[in-house]
């Protein structure tokens, strides 16, 4: 085969396999945040941003901008569309060590949101932009600033399209996202199957509880306890070994949450005898609502409840 026609037909297949990555409806875009008024150097309003990241949206091929068109209450994809937030926590300049430049860096978060008959689908993404400013003149540093934004729209677009192909995959197909080696398709696929309780996901979530990065921990501790998951508790429990007092009740609450013997025996425990008393108190308070809760779930509960009614 000769080298030219070769390189057509990757080109080809190239473009068949895009084509097949699913596209994502967008009924609303906004862009939120008082970050573009504060930072004048930037130069850009809110308008200007919300045409880039449509471009940017729109280049990626994954996202189908169903307002641009004008007839997104009446399109039936509207029905299924996302609606898009999308902050600038910070614009700045920072110095990074062993280094005489400055860097440009630009924070945005993406908040995704679908409605449903039963229950809304919500889901963040991150993205920073980080680029050297060469000068020190304001028209240099405008434009590394604005370079960094565009930079950060990309990252999140990117994101945005792995979380929302995950949610639109099977069970199956996630466990073995685990496996991947890209770690946003990992993380995407951990959350997903998380939020449906799947087995797969307790213990990479447990394993997460060792992280030493806090918000990681807290969103580890948040699925778990959403899952129900007892076979976390004893790690939970270690968790606060050492721990400040606050973290602690935030922990206690959790095991509550989960329930289970042990859960409910290390809460007894905990409430009679902890040397801090807001957390004896938080213990108390997370043992009550369990007790509640297993007396309303009981049979002999259930049956009266419908006796009633």
């Amino acid at each position: 085969m000769k080298p030219g026609l070769l390189i057509v037909l990757m080109a080809v297949m190239l473009g068949a396999c895009r084509s097949r990555e699913p596209s994502f409806p967008v009924a609303r875009l906004s862009i939120q945040g008082a970050t573009l008024v504060d930072n004048g150097l930037i130069g850009w309003a809110s308008s200007d941003v919300h045409e880039l990241f449509s471009r940017t949206l729109r280049d990626s091929r994954r996202f189908e901008l169903l307002e641009e068109g004008g007839q997104d209450g009446k399109d039936p994809r509207a029905q299924n569309a996302w609606s898009l937030t999308l902050e600038l926590p910070f614009t700045r300049e920072a110095l990074k060590d062993g280094s005489a430049y400055s860097f440009a860096e630009v924070g945005v978060t993406l908040s995704m949101e679908r409605r449903g008959e039963e229950t809304d689908q919500r889901y963040q993404v991150v993205g920073l932009g980080e680029v050297r400013v060469e000068r020190k003149d304001a028209e240099t540093r405008r434009e590394a600033l604005r370079e960094a934004l565009r930079r950060a729209l990309t990252q999140v677009t990117q994101a945005a399209a792995i979380q929302l192909t995950a949610v639109e995959r099977p069970d199956a197909a996630l466990v073995q996202d685990l496996k991947s080696q890209d770690d946003r398709i990992r993380e995407f696929a951990l959350r997903v199957l998380a939020e449906r309780r799947h087995p797969a996901a307790a213990p990479l979530l447990i394993r997460q509880l060792g992280e030493e990065d806090p918000q990681t921990v807290r969103q580890a501790i948040g699925a778990l306890s959403e899952m129900k998951s007892r076979e976390a508790v004893p790690a939970l429990i270690e968790l606060v070994k050492d721990r400040e007092v606050r973290f602690v009740q935030e922990v206690v609450f959790a095991i509550g949450e989960i329930g289970g013997p042990e859960a409910e025996a290390y809460l007894f425990t905990v409430a009679q005898g902890h040397d801090q008393p807001d957390v004896q108190a938080a213990a108390q308070r997370a043992l009550d609502t369990l007790l509640a809760s297993r007396k309303l779930s009981a049979p002999e509960a259930r049956g009266k409840d419908r006796a009633e009614h």
